[in-house]
């Protein structure tokens, strides 16, 4: 098929917690306003599939549910990832009339075996490989990116491969390089950690990323990818990732899903949260409740040792037991007969994290978070009003599609 009549296909690749969702969901939103036909696809290493749920409640997608395709429990660039990309692929195109395709990568995600998918593909173009990264981890883990290349040069001499190799071959393989949470350090320092990357991957544009505002019509704008500038490098890691395609957890990464229908304690959550957790915990995300603000569905949102809350929106059974809720007696009844269905202690409310994490850390924090739910003794509490000490931020900003 003549290049001009592909679909166009951008992926957003990077490490975990560097705001790929942020931006992803933004992008929908523009989509979605400029009247610019998207067809989207999200992985994610866990089987609770945050970021498909995430993207799920965007309104474009809500509208039309068959414009997304979520592969989880696996890593896209693993021979299992590949497969399953070209089904999703295949399945967008037969039913969709795209302008363009937007894949959002787990943070475990190498670039190179996409690339090496998409180069001849008969349906759509590769054009943009965009690496996020994290401003804020780079100035805390590698000196504002001054110590990437040594750590990476250390890694070579000792025939070690861990996320510091993934990180760099993330930005040696991207066509544009996306600094996100630039804002959270000094204002000096940005443009540092970008002389850095760019020694690193001095082809690729480099530019900063707030609250994941990207304009949708420049993704329309760019070229096919540039596969010949990657061609040696693609030559000399073929044999390194050839074992890694094999495995659904690369680089020493392990997952762990906690499922719980009991609320957190506030303060003991606050209290193992800055007691155990440390860089070696990647990546935390999903959906809980807190016993002191029972009424809200709330994202936990982790990466490294940054923690955001955010609410989701408001729990069915939260709604009923608030006296001013200002609902009918038919919307009360729908409501009912939606909880008559659960089969939780708790109505609908329930709490889903997935943990990801170097493989001997992984457990040290999913059982101390486990540490926080409600006892048997305190959920009694919780049933008779107590009042739990709470020393999380009052004002939790409300996602918004």
């Amino acid at each position: 098929m003549n290049s001009l009549n592909k679909v166009p296909i951008v992926i957003l690749n990077g490490f975990l917690g560097t705001g790929k969702t942020t931006l992803f969901r933004n992008l929908l939103s523009q989509s979605k306003k400029k009247n610019i036909p998207v067809c989207a696809i999200v992985n994610d290493m866990s089987e609770l599939d945050v970021d498909g749920e995430l993207l799920g409640i965007t309104d474009i997608v809500e509208e039309n549910t068959s414009i997304l395709e979520s592969i989880h429990s696996c890593v896209l660039s693993s021979k299992k990832g590949i497969v399953e990309l070209d089904k999703s692929i295949k399945r967008l195109l037969a039913n969709q009339n795209p302008e363009l395709i937007i894949i959002e990568t787990s943070g475990s995600c190498h670039p190179m075996p996409l690339v090496a998918y998409f180069e001849h593909h008969e349906q759509v173009m590769l054009t943009g490989v965009f690496a996020l990264v994290d401003s804020l981890m780079l100035a805390h883990d590698y000196d504002y990116g001054q110590s990437l290349v040594p750590k990476m040069q250390s890694n070579l001499a000792q025939n070690k491969r861990d996320t510091v190799n993934l990180l760099v071959e993330q930005i040696l393989f991207c066509s544009h390089l996306l600094l996100t949470k630039a804002d959270r350090i000094d204002e000096s320092k940005p443009p540092e950690i970008a002389s850095h990357i760019q020694n690193i991957n001095p082809f690729s544009s480099t530019h900063s990323v707030h609250f994941g505002k990207l304009a949708i019509e420049s993704l329309l704008e760019l070229k096919e990818y540039d596969y010949y500038r990657v061609a040696q490098l693609v030559e000399e890691l073929k044999p390194v990732l050839a074992a890694e395609e094999e495995g659904d957890r690369p680089y020493n990464l392990a997952t762990r899903v906690i499922k719980d229908d009991r609320p957190f304690h506030p303060q003991r959550l606050w209290e193992i949260c800055h007691e155990y957790l440390d860089k070696r915990i990647y990546r935390s995300k999903g959906f809980f409740w807190l016993a002191s603000r029972d009424r809200y569905s709330l994202l936990w949102n982790q990466a490294a040792g940054s923690i955001s809350l955010e609410i989701i929106g408001s729990w069915r059974a939260g709604i009923l037991e608030d006296e001013d809720n200002g609902l009918s007696e038919m919307e009360l009844r729908l409501l009912e007969e939606k909880l008559a269905e659960e089969t939780s202690r708790f109505g609908d409310r329930h709490c889903d994290l997935t943990v990801i994490g170097d493989v001997t850390q992984v457990d040290r924090f999913t059982d101390a978070l486990n540490s926080c739910f409600l006892t048997d003794e305190e959920i009694e509490l919780w049933r008779n009003g107590f009042d739990f000490e709470d020393p999380w931020p009052k004002n939790l900003v409300k996602m918004m599609n």
